[in-house]
């Protein structure tokens, strides 16, 4: 955890007034330490001040305090959240019998589940919400996870589609698993590239509404 907290550098915060928040799992919070997480570098792109309270690790449901994504936005209220989530609670299955940790984020019709909730409770304070939906990393590009990822997407789609304050961004529109250059180490996280192009879907969508 600790290794985790350092390479993300734990713990960013949110400035007083940042009409645009951060919030989700290791995906948003990594090259942080270098000051190219996808916040710092959406930050740049906006020219406005960005909040930031991923963290790896983190999970939809389950996890203590802000290794819980609805516990980091306890309270929060803002213009903008971007956030992410659901990898690691899927960690928790075999992707191929997934269905039931599916069904806690997020039902087949995109209405009930955790994801959902949440995101009510975020739209109920005010906050439009962009989630960004997981690319497909090198490290599970063809194997059976990319069933279930792309089932998680579809449910996503269908939660979008019924309120026009949230949008749904895919990265793997900016994303390609066979570009080592956009992948850290590991070939699971991103590069600051990666982080960048992450950076570079999202902004279009605040700065168009």
């Amino acid at each position: 955890m600790l290794s985790l907290c350092l390479l993300a550098a734990c713990g960013r915060g949110v400035p007083t007034g940042a009409p645009v928040v951060v919030a989700g799992d290791s995906v948003m919070a990594w090259n942080r330490s270098q000051g190219a997480s996808v916040a710092d570098q959406l930050q740049a792109r906006l020219g406005v001040e960005v909040g930031d309270v991923s963290l790896p690790l983190a999970r939809v449901t389950g996890g203590r305090g802000p290794l819980n994504i609805p516990a980091q936005l306890e309270g929060l209220r803002t213009d903008w959240v971007v956030l992410n989530g659901g990898a690691n609670d899927l960690s928790t299955c075999d992707c191929t019998n997934c269905d039931g940790v599916l069904n806690t984020l997020i039902s087949e019709d995109g209405r009930g589940g955790a994801i959902p909730a949440l995101v009510a409770d975020l739209r109920a304070r005010g906050a439009r919400v962009i989630w960004a939906d997981y690319y497909t990393s090198p490290r599970y590009a063809g194997t059976a996870c990319a069933a279930t990822y792309e089932q998680l997407e579809t449910r996503l789609e269908r939660m979008a589609a019924r309120d026009a304050g949230v949008t749904l961004v895919d990265m793997d529109d900016v994303f390609r698993p066979d570009d080592p250059t956009l992948f850290a180490r590991d070939r699971v996280h991103p590069s600051p590239r990666g982080s960048a192009r992450i950076a570079g879907l999202i902004a279009p969508v605040v700065v168009g509404r």
